[in-house]
Formats: C-alpha cells, sequence, structure tokens
C-alpha cells in the first residue's frame, strides 16, 4: 500500500494544525532544549508523532512557513528530504505563497525542533488539516488513548499546553498510519 508522504485537507485556510511522522534511524539520547531543566531523554529507534498548530493565517506562523520550518534544520544541516516535495505541493494547493524557507534560517526553539534537528531524524508523513481552529488537543487525547501510542516524556513538545504531550512514540505499521487520516477525521473534528 503507498503512502501519500503529504496529505492536506481542508478549506483554504492558511493556518492549521499538522501531524508528522518522524523516523528516527538510530537510538538517541537527547536534550530538549531547557525543557525539564535539560533532562536526558532516551528515544529508540522507530516512529514518532508530533502535533502541532499554526494559526496565523500569513506571516511566519502560518502553516506552510511552519512545516518548511520542522523540515529545516540548524546551520549548514541538509534539510528533511521531504522539504523540496512540500514546497511543490504546498504552492500546487495554494497553502503559502512566495519562499516560504525561514528568513534567517533556523534557530532551535521549540522542543520538537531538537528531534529535527538530528541527522538521523527524518520527517517521513505530514498530515496538514486547512483550519483555524485548534485541533491539536483533540488529536493528541485521541493518540493518547490508542494501545500503540507511547508517550516518551510528559509534557514534551507541549510547553504551550499544560497536562499535555505532543511528541509521542508510534508502535505501529504503515497500515495504522494510512487509515490515520480517515480515522482522525471521524474522531476529532
Amino acid at each position: 500500500m503507498k503512502i501519500p508522504s503529504i496529505r492536506i485537507i481542508g478549506d483554504d485556510s492558511q493556518a492549521g494544525t499538522y501531524v508528522l511522522r518522524i523516523r528516527l534511524k538510530e537510538n538517541t539520547t537527547l536534550q530538549f532544549g531547557r525543557f525539564k531543566k535539560g533532562k536526558l531523554i532516551s528515544l529508540p529507534v522507530g516512529d514518532y508523532i508530533y502535533v502541532g498548530s499554526a494559526l496565523s493565517e500569513k506571516g511566519s506562523t502560518s502553516l506552510a512557513r511552519r512545516l518548511i520550518r520542522h523540515a529545516t534544520r540548524s546551520s549548514n544541516k541538509p534539510p528533511h528530504t521531504l522539504r523540496e516535495k512540500m514546497m511543490r505541493q504546498f504552492a500546487e494547493s495554494r497553502l503559502g505563497s512566495g519562499n516560504l524557507l525561514p528568513k534567517q534560517g533556523k534557530t532551535l526553539h521549540w522542543n520538537v525542533d531538537f528531534l529535527l534537528d538530528q541527522q538521523s531524524a527524518e520527517i517521513v508523513n505530514i498530515f496538514a488539516i486547512r483550519s483555524s481552529e485548534r485541533l491539536e488537543n483533540r488529536i493528541v487525547k485521541w493518540l493518547e488513548g490508542n494501545p500503540q501510542i507511547d508517550i516518551i516524556e510528559p509534557g514534551l513538545g507541549a510547553n504551550d499546553v499544560p497536562g499535555s504531550t505532543h511528541l509521542l512514540y508510534l508502535r505501529a505499521d504503515d497500515m495504522w498510519w494510512a487509515s490515520f487520516v480517515e480515522t482522525v477525521g471521524n474522531t476529532c473534528f
């Protein structure tokens, strides 16, 4: 079964909620910036899910710019393989316009940035929901109840949402991900 690497649903909004499937190719111990005072967190090889939102209709906090930022690494590190395809598909679907790359390079800010900056981490799938409604908490609550999802560290990836965790470990195969769009669409909004 061929799984689309990028799936965009929703209206013409430039804002939205997104889910990244991130594949980690090496066991890694990582500090997520100042999260829990720089605590080292062990991450096994496998797939991770990050749920986020970008609820501005324009500028750096629009959906397309946020996703392109996630697919960009800091300094002179090569971008995620999917970035070029993202820029083409976003242009075709009128999600974002002009140069979507970060204007002054990428600095590590959000918890997920520290994982995405690793050469051994690669964004393999993107699910983007074009909507001005904040949907990330509903999606995360559904994911946390799924037996194939593990919480890595409470609060990770959700500094702005106390009591929530937006970076999760996925113990499932491609079939699970393939049904994800339909399942989330029917469950969360």
